[in-house]
């Protein structure tokens, strides 16, 4: 069986690698930067230069392929929904084209929106133009990742605080980046399934931000607090970052869907409930950093 795999030097992309080798396959792995994949992991998987953003690589290199891990990588482009477009509608050319059998595409909880959610706006036409393809598709509609909060460790260090546009009392998905890739890589490894699905990856419990800033506090050994800021002062600090207008408003526009009510296609259940805390996270991952 010929697996491809996209970002596999990432967060996702990279776990789902080290599974695939460890059930024994080799698989082909599309880097736009080989030299930074381990030497170990080189030796076991073929491994092709590609940018994800070339259509025409993308398709030689899965040319033969069984199955797909698809990652929308971040283009730099001045609008982010369309840089995900991009990206999303060179995954559908290559499935289309070499009849790729079936595929698992990381997206997101909000994706189903289609407008209004920012940049997982992205993510929805990628969703969109997969199931156009008509081949099995499989997307996983992730929850917040614990590793966003390395991010936020100088502020963290600094002064112990945990912003966001969230009211505080708002509960969310929290998810580490390690279980989606173990749900990806299972998915990659069964040739069973057919049609096209969606699957929430939504971690062990909803918590809302102050939950969370309590949870750290006690992982990291110091205090966090939780506080909530406007979206013009989030839009302040990315301009001041140098985005750019539309990035900045796909960045707003990623938490300021969740406050209008709506409700995720996909709900919390057994099978979307993955094992690591964000307790275990913290202390393996953040507390070394603080």
């Amino acid at each position: 069986m010929r697996i491809v795999v996209t970002t596999p030097t990432g967060r996702v992309g990279s776990r789902v690698v080290r599974l695939l080798l460890q059930s024994g396959e080799r698989p082909t792995l599309l880097a736009r930067d080989p030299a930074r994949l381990p030497d170990r992991v080189r030796e076991r998987a073929e491994v092709v230069r590609c940018d994800q953003g070339d259509g025409d690589a993308v398709v030689r290199a899965t040319e033969g392929a069984d199955a797909l891990f698809w990652v929308d990588p971040p283009t730099g482009d001045e609008d982010p929904v369309e840089g995900y477009a991009r990206m999303g509608a060179n995954a559908a050319r290559a499935v289309r084209e070499n009849g790729i059998g079936r595929t698992v595409f990381l997206s997101s909880g909000g994706a189903e929106k289609r407008s209004g959610a920012g940049e997982i706006d992205g993510l929805g036409r990628t969703e969109e133009m997969l199931n156009a393809t008509g081949a099995h598709v499989l997307h996983l509609r992730c929850g917040y990742f614990y590793t966003n909060l390395l991010f936020e460790v100088e502020t963290l260090r600094t002064e112990g605080v945990l912003r966001t546009t969230l009211p505080l009392d708002h509960p969310l998905p929290w998810v580490d980046p390690r279980d989606i890739g173990d749900v990806a890589a299972a998915r990659l490894l069964s040739p069973g399934w057919t049609g096209q699905h969606t699957q929430g990856v939504h971690g062990p419990a909803d918590l809302t931000w102050a939950e969370a800033a309590a949870i750290l506090t006690e992982s990291v050994g110091r205090p966090v607090r939780a506080e909530r800021i406007s979206d013009d002062e989030l839009r302040a600090g990315l301009r001041a970052a140098g985005l750019g207008s539309r990035q900045v408003e796909g960045v707003v526009g990623m938490s300021a869907w969740m406050r209008d009510g709506f409700t995720p296609e996909d709900a919390r259940t057994l099978l979307t409930t993955t094992p690591t805390t964000l307790g275990s996270w913290a202390w393996e991952h953040l507390r070394p950093l603080l």
